[in-house]
This record gives C-alpha cells, structure tokens and sequence, in this order.
C-alpha cells in the first residue's frame, strides 16, 4: 500500500491550492491547509507563523500571493526554505510563472536549497476570467479593455496544473525537474471574450487599451500599487515576452493526458452560470 505522507499547502484556498489539497485528501493523504483562516495560521506577512504550519509536514506545495515576481517575494521564499529544512521537510513543490524573470530568482532558492523540488511554471490561468480577479467584473459588464491585445497566451486550466502538482507531490521521479505548463493552443484576449460571449449568448465587447491607460483607471479606481506594480509587470515583462507564447507539451509527459483546451473549459464554466450578470448581480 502506498505511503501516505503529511503535506502542507500553502495557499490551500487558491485557485489551484484548493484543488491540489482536495485531490490529496481524497488519496487519503494528511494534509493542512496554509492560510490565515486556519489553526495553525500561515501568514506569508508573518514568517512567526511558518514554523508551526511546517511542524510534522513531509512535503509542502508553496503558492505565493499575490505573485513570485513582486518586491519581498525572493526574501520570503529564502526564509521559508530555512524554516523547511530546519523542519526537515523532504520536498517542496513551487508554483511558478512561465515568462516570469523575477520569479525565476525564486525558483534559484527552491533549487539549491538541498531540499528535493519541483518547479512547476504554469501560463495563465484559465480561471482567470471565470474567479474573483481583474478579468471577471468586465466580462459581467459586457465591456473588456485590456492591453497587449494582441499577445497570445497558451492559456492553462488550474485543473490540470493540480493534477502536475499532486504528481509531483507524490512521485519522486519528478524531483528535480522544472516542467513549464501550458494549454494546447494560444488565444488573444479578442478570441477569449468571444469565445465567452458565443457560450452564454451575450454581447461582450473588447477594445484595446494602451497599458498607461489601463493602469491610470486603476489608480482612478484606488486600486493598491502593488497590485498595480505587479499589472504593470505582467503585461509588459511577461506578455510583452514571445517566449511565453510557447506550447509546451509538459502536462501530456507528466500526466499521460492532453490538457484541458480553453473552449471545453469555457462550456463547462457557462454551464455554472458564473458569466451571467443577473445571477451575479449584488
């Protein structure tokens, strides 16, 4: 019989940390949520709080919020890793940004740790545009301006990057590797919001928008500047990148399956009614 192991999940309540820590509690694994809402608490603004979360725990899947490349991300990850190896933890599983050069610093830390690792990069999420964040409010008000209109992203769905996670997790043949995560097939962000508005049968506009533009509206709106930093960041440094256009087949390697095409995704999530503004409405 398999060994069960005892893994944290530091951003157990994520987008894909929920679902890597539900796969793993179905496989009878003993898992603990990291988050504030929980006892033991996991603060990543509070490194106090790592080394009790970590207390007892083989393996640890590590999200960091909002993302790797913003200002004191590096920093934390180095004191996390200490704090791991101090709790002898055995492996850690780091989700990372494909494309993203400052989270690439942070994987660096993971990797020379002594600790065994995997690296997950993934793309963009498909859930980016269906879950609480910047792409949701605008496809509910029928209006989507956003720049870089023209990239085009080999969207992910979190779905799949948990099953990867969970493998990695589990599986000692993916120490030490790096696997980059992608969709099968790039999408502009035109294509993304008519893809949508042909599911539910709604009229959603695009147009594009200039980035100085589109943050301005943000600071209109008293958005926070980190989040602001980090917009600024990723539409400039990471979908202004071409090599994060690429289509990796990593997810068909890892997992024996192709990954989930952004079109099933979307009929699947227009079936729940997320993108209908009545059922949405406050």
């Amino acid at each position: 019989m398999e060994n069960k192991s005892s893994i944290l999940v530091i951003g157990g309540t994520g987008k894909t940390g929920r679902k890597v820590a539900g796969k793993l509690i179905e496989a009878g694994h003993n898992v603990r949520i990291g988050s504030r809402f929980v006892d033991p608490v996991f603060d990543w603004n509070d490194s106090k709080t790592w080394a009790r979360a970590l207390r007892g725990m083989d393996k640890v899947y590590i999200t960091f919020q909002p993302d790797l490349a913003v200002p004191g991300a590096l920093e934390a990850i180095e004191e996390l890793t200490k704090v791991a190896k101090k709790s002898k933890v055995k492996k850690l599983v780091l989700l990372s940004g494909k494309g993203e050069r400052e989270a690439e610093l942070c994987e660096q830390v993971i990797i020379h740790s002594g600790i065994d690792y995997t690296i997950v990069r993934a793309s963009w999420f498909n859930q980016n545009f269906s879950e609480e964040g910047a792409f949701l409010e605008p496809i509910l008000e029928g209006f989507v301006a956003l720049p870089q209109a023209e990239a085009k992203v080999p969207y992910v769905d979190t779905n799949d990057i948990a099953d990867v996670a969970v493998e990695a997790l589990l599986h000692e043949k993916h120490n030490d590797k790096i696997y980059q995560l992608t969709g099968p097939r790039q999408l502009t962000f035109k294509e993304v919001v008519q893809d949508i508005a042909e599911a539910t049968g709604r009229d959603i506009a695009f147009t594009p928008i200039a980035l100085p533009a589109y943050t301005s509206v943000m600071k209109q709106q008293g958005v926070p500047a980190d989040y602001i930093w980090l917009i600024e960041y990723l539409f400039s440094e990471v979908l202004g990148n071409p090599n994060n256009s690429e289509i990796t087949n990593d997810i068909e390697k890892v997992l024996g399956r192709k990954p989930k095409d952004f079109s099933e995704y979307v009929k699947e999530t227009a079936r729940l009614d997320v993108w209908n503004p009545k059922v949405n409405a406050n």
